[in-house]
């Protein structure tokens, strides 16, 4: 019955000017501004504790019109129509914010599973209310996310959602609430036959690695990570242990944790810094309120915790399958993407026909074919560049009955309740596949050049030690 409630509240739920001071900053992507619900309004309590809404940015530079709907604007194109007929949902739809939340009930929850993933609802919020958040937020946002996006004040609505950095309002258990946010990347190496010989370098060095390489040189991270995604997929106990401290050491923004909805590692809307000795301290304090162990052994401890979650959830595995859904790397997507759009292939027109030969299936095969490979791409995408948050609670020795699963701690004798879930599962649009494979492009030639260099200097300082030793 309170669910019913609870529902019939959201969708006549809208969110005006005078709400504004109830929501706070938590964060955000290139996309989207995700706010957490701090108000006491006799109002909405009831329904928005733990609640968090994103709302749509708009690049500075952006070319909408002030005068155009979101809601009048196109959701889907003809080409994407067709990529998505087989979900009747998707297509139906003629408003693009609510096409993004139907993928993500119809595509993404039955491939990840109904227990671990949150399609969201939408509520309406007024311009009023989008201006005075964005002056509300600017302060806490970083700098170049200001310079590059403001809050869309033309979006007419947000996506109202359970806060997951916390356990259900008014749920059993303890209080403190601790939660892990995971941005894993892809976990596996591509086997595709349609990498070009000279990309072989993919077969055998993660994108992950790969593109660190390139924001090294970019000036957006000053460190390479110490993370590898193919440990946090392993199945090993050993590996995962060493991606999550890998993660701990660089957050960059794949990694954060928060205490009862409050920050306490990483970095909000963006590159986080390295986790050095003064704020692995502050971190470890933070800790002890709700770990039990000796000094410098608590975030230790988290590092188990977390890894003891992630192998008995399963939800690796899950997430793994749904990434591998993309078994012909982009390499071979860019031309069933043109087969799609009946475009000339860019790809093949600027290679020799020795070099074509090898994607002659592609272009050979069925509309159908095409658009199954697309599609499965795309799906692919989103599960490759989507978040995991784990949240976990002391279990009182007198709880009994909880709902959720739990995980023992052996070095400090605590069971935890935790639940995992699936975050930031957007639409990937088919208009960027181009961007996908320019991308593609850009990383690996970067890593290629970078490995030619360092193996020039390993040759000139051999050379030189060849000399000193005449």
């Amino acid at each position: 019955m309170l669910n019913q409630i609870f529902q019939v509240k959201q969708m006549a739920l809208t969110l005006k000017e005078e709400d504004a001071a109830d929501w706070v900053y938590r964060g955000e992507g290139a996309v989207n501004l995700v706010l957490a619900y701090a108000g006491s309004s006799p109002s909405f309590v009831c329904f928005l504790i733990g609640k968090v809404v994103r709302i749509r940015k708009a690049p500075r530079n952006g070319s909408q019109s002030k005068s155009v709907s979101v809601r009048n604007s196109i959701a889907l194109t003809p080409h994407e129509r067709v990529l998505w007929k087989d979900v009747h949902q998707l297509i139906s739809s003629s408003d693009k914010e609510i096409v993004g939340q139907l993928y993500v009930q119809h595509v993404m929850k039955p491939l990840l599973g109904s227990n671990s993933v949150d399609a969201g609802m939408h509520v309406l919020v007024t311009r009023e209310f989008l201006e005075l958040v964005e002056k509300n937020v600017s302060g806490q946002r970083p700098a170049w996310r200001v310079e590059a996006a403001r809050v869309d004040a033309h979006c007419d609505f947000g996506l109202l959602m359970s806060d997951h950095s916390l356990f259900a309002y008014g749920s059993q258990g303890s209080s403190l609430c601790l939660s892990v946010e995971i941005k894993p990347k892809c976990g596996f190496l591509p086997l595709s036959r349609f990498i070009s010989e000279v990309n072989a370098i993919k077969r055998r060095i993660t994108r992950f690695e790969m593109h660190q390489t390139l924001k090294l040189l970019q000036g957006e991270i000053s460190q390479l990570s110490e993370y590898n995604p193919l440990d946090l997929f392993s199945g090993s106990k050993e590996r995962i242990l060493k991606a999550i401290k890998g993660l701990l050491t660089t957050p960059q923004n794949n990694f954060r944790v928060f205490l009862n909805g409050s920050l306490i590692l990483g970095g909000l809307g963006g590159v986080a810094k390295n986790t050095d000795v003064c704020i692995a301290k502050a971190f470890e304090d933070e800790l002890k309120s709700i770990i039990r162990a000796d000094d410098d052994l608590c975030t230790n401890n988290l590092s188990t915790l977390v890894t003891e979650a992630l192998q008995k959830s399963g939800v690796l595995d899950k997430l793994l399958k749904v990434q591998k859904l993309d078994n012909i790397d982009i390499e071979g997507v860019i031309h069933a993407y043109y087969n799609i759009t009946s475009q000339q292939c860019m790809v093949c027109k600027e290679l020799s026909e020795e070099q074509a030969k090898i994607y002659t299936p592609l272009h050979s095969a069925s509309l159908d074919e095409s658009l199954r490979i697309v599609k499965d791409y795309l799906i692919a995408t989103t599960a490759k560049d989507c978040s995991l948050m784990l949240c976990f609670r002391p279990r009182n020795e007198e709880d009994s009955g909880s709902v959720y699963d739990n995980v023992y701690l052996d070095s400090t004798e605590q069971s935890f309740d935790y639940k995992v879930y699936f975050i930031d599962l957007d639409l990937k649009r088919l208009s960027k596949v181009e961007d996908y494979y320019e991308l593609d492009k850009k990383i690996v030639n970067c890593y290629r050049q970078i490995i030619k260099m360092d193996q020039g200097r390993n040759e000139e300082t051999g050379l030189k030690a060849s000399n000193a030793a005449y």
